[in-house]
């Protein structure tokens, strides 16, 4: 047919600007260079509680905003902070089905490097490997992008260190970074604190603040904050924050919320 007798919605124009025909297939790119199925996955993350990873002067903590589902949930299950290895935890917002297999392939990647080199894996190795799997996954008709992005936290012999990895396959290096609904208001925050400065448990309370400020009570469910840390009292090793530590981080949140409410 020629175009001057396609119905409008077909017309290339329109198809490039809205995705129609364009977004069947990670395969197919749009005439303007977009991959609008990566696009999608990304949208799909951007629906998610919010996750936030900063890394301290002694370690690395990680913070996640859980929305409840339920009030008949138990609490802990369904968590979006997960271990990798000893000395490295992972952050997933998105979809947690398909967080839950990029957090295996990374257990994969962490056993294999150590039973072929004889040491833990860096975490620079281990976001590359992690983030070539999840690119691979936009190359093919046969498959779909992943629909999560991924904060990878850790302490390796360099120091620590915290990588973000998008549905797309990219892969950034933080001091400190936010993924999720809120990401946006609290990377604003993030850039207050001098975490250059700052030990692990001092910013516990600051990741506490940033989490509770960017939930929005009036849409959103409730949600449980999930804390876990990678530093000195922690072993050098991933594990959720002390209950009494995390519940004392989110009071003292709160509070400070609160006040800055009163101020303004």
């Amino acid at each position: 047919l020629s175009q001057h007798i396609l119905p409008v919605h077909l017309h290339p124009a329109a198809m490039s600007s809205i995705g129609t025909g364009y977004d069947l297939y990670t395969t197919s790119y749009s005439p303007d260079g977009r991959v609008f199925q990566v696009e999608y996955a990304g949208k799909a993350v951007e629906s998610s509680g919010t996750a936030v990873g900063v890394r301290c002067k002694d370690g690395v903590v990680l913070g996640f905003e859980k929305l409840v589902i339920s009030k008949m949930l138990v609490e802990g299950s369904s968590r979006r902070l997960l271990t990798v290895d000893d000395h490295v935890g992972m952050a997933v917002s998105g979809l947690l089905a398909d967080g839950r297999q990029l957090v295996n392939r990374a257990r994969d990647e962490a056993a294999s490097y150590k039973e072929f080199y004889g040491e833990p894996i860096p975490g620079k190795v281990l976001a590359e490997r992690v983030a070539g799997f999840v690119h691979a996954y936009t190359m093919y008709w046969s498959v779909r992008p992943f629909g999560a992005s991924v904060l990878i936290g850790g302490v390796d012999k360099d120091g620590p260190f915290l990588w973000m990895i998008e549905p797309s396959g990219l892969t950034y290096n933080y001091f400190g970074c936010a993924i999720g609904k809120g990401k946006q208001p609290a990377k604003v925050e993030m850039e207050k604190i001098k975490l250059n400065e700052t030990t692990c448990r001092e910013v516990l309370k600051e990741v506490a603040r940033i989490i509770h400020s960017v939930h929005d009570d009036v849409k959103d469910k409730d949600f449980e904050l999930e804390l876990s840390w990678i530093c000195e009292e922690s072993g050098w090793k991933h594990k959720m924050v002390p209950k009494e530590l995390a519940q004392q981080a989110e009071e003292e949140a709160k509070k400070a919320l609160e006040e800055d409410m009163d101020d303004e």
